[in-house]
């Protein structure tokens, strides 16, 4: 455990250039983890649209948007993330953002469920050389006391892409037609790809952190280190419930809003989606400011904070599915949509911070492991599955009570959360 980094680690010397190259870096990644949130989004938001031409379930939607997504997501994740601790990351990046786009524009071109799945089997293949790869240049960019923070604005292309996906898919639905949207999407990523690979330096492991070894660390010894530290052990359930309900939310609540409420797919575009990026990019930068910030005083702000945002959320989740006036649903919805990510920043930040650089990249993808199959893999498909269930005897409201089936995974995120503060005060002194 001694090979962990320390909070007051820093670069090795001076470099005048360095700020240059990382604000480059954060800008080009946020583009690239933008695009492909705007991949993910711009299903949930053409799903209506889509079943005018090919029928779908909400389990089979459930399956789309979830788990056909994450199985192939999180299962290349972990080979890729070894790939990234050995390997260029940034081409790595790069040549996975060209994969997960042309597998984007293929997705306008099906005819039915099954070649929409294996589309979005490819969607996910791709996208797992996004995320991990990523987060581990950001932490050979940035100090570790200012990870928190350099998190927080990379993970909001999570709360930009819900944006510009639903204001983009609200449009498209009603001029281009949901095929052209997905041609259109696939061919930005695929010429956004090579501009990251020109434009970002891959940074040299380590520098920000004192000691750090360059030898890779394999991934047993990887899995060993978050067994010894409690905190990451925790941190492994608490993230997977925490995007269960987050997940689940994001998957459905467009649906939900147009189905339930009778939202028009106009109003989608105009209150929705803004209300939606910005409520995600206020969850997303003040869970890493406000860790940020207390770290400096307690490591366990790493959990309190995610833990206070859960035990908000779910009184004013069940207060917005409790109304029948979309304006009304949608205003009480802004709590919810904006203490479901107050989580993401802080695991991030916790992994950099605890694993050693060689071993950052394989460390994210265990976290993002638990995240994608258990969150986004199981979230939309156990709404889905619930509102299926109960639609013969609800009819359309059978999505309002499996949204509702969420909020026990809500109390659970929060025990776990609340349960990891006692671990951090001792792994961050070892």
């Amino acid at each position: 455990m001694t090979e962990a980094t320390t909070l007051a680690g820093g670069p090795a010397g001076a470099d005048h250039g360095l700020a240059g190259r990382r604000n480059i870096a954060l800008a080009m990644l946020f583009l690239i983890g933008t695009i492909n949130f705007v991949d993910r989004q711009l299903l949930a938001m053409l799903i209506e649209p889509i079943r005018v031409d090919i029928p779908l379930s909400d389990t089979q939607f459930g399956l789309l948007t979830g788990l056909a997504f994450a199985l192939f997501y999180a299962g290349m994740g972990v080979p890729v993330a070894i790939l990234a601790d050995r390997w260029n990351r940034v081409k790595l990046v790069g040549i996975a953002c060209l994969v997960w786009s042309v597998f984007t524009a293929a997705c306008g071109m099906v005819s039915n469920f099954w070649q929409l799945a294996l589309m979005r089997f490819g969607v996910g293949a791709g996208e797992a050389g996004g995320t991990a790869p990523s987060v581990s240049v950001l932490a050979d960019y940035y100090p570790p006391h200012q990870r928190p923070i350099a998190m927080a604005l990379f993970t909001c292309n999570g709360p930009f892409g819900v944006f510009v996906g639903a204001a983009f898919g609200a449009w498209a639905a009603s001029t281009i037609g949901w095929r052209n949207a997905f041609l259109l999407i696939g061919a930005v990523g695929i010429l956004v790809a090579p501009l990251l690979i020109w434009l970002v330096r891959e940074p040299a492991r380590g520098q920000m952190d004192k000691g750090a070894g360059d030898e890779p660390i394999p991934f047993a010894k990887a899995m060993a280190l978050f067994r010894a530290y409690g905190s990451l052990m925790l941190l492994l359930p608490a993230t997977a419930l925490a995007a269960f309900v987050s997940y689940g939310m994001l998957n459905w609540i467009p649906a939900y809003l147009m189905r339930v409420q009778d939202m028009p797919l106009s109003a989608m575009g105009t209150w929705f989606a803004p209300a939606a990026g910005i409520t995600f990019a206020a969850g997303t930068l003040g869970g890493g400011w406000l860790v940020a910030r207390r770290a400096r005083t307690s490591p366990r702000a790493y959990g309190q904070v995610p833990a206070i945002a859960t035990l908000i959320l779910i009184p004013s989740l069940i207060a917005s599915l409790m109304v029948d006036s979309w304006p009304l649903a949608l205003a009480l919805m802004l709590v919810p949509l904006t203490a479901c990510t107050f989580y993401i920043a802080p695991a991030l930040a916790l992994v950099q911070n605890l694993m050693p650089p060689r071993a950052r990249a394989t460390g994210t993808s265990i976290l993002m492991l638990m995240f994608n199959i258990i969150g986004l893999g199981f979230g939309p498909l156990f709404v889905g599955f619930v509102s299926d269930t109960l639609k013969p005897d609800y009819g359309v409201e059978s999505l309002r009570w499996g949204i509702m089936a969420l909020i026990p995974f809500a109390a659970a995120a929060c025990a776990v959360q609340f349960a990891l503060t006692r671990h951090l005060d001792k792994d961050f002194a070892e």
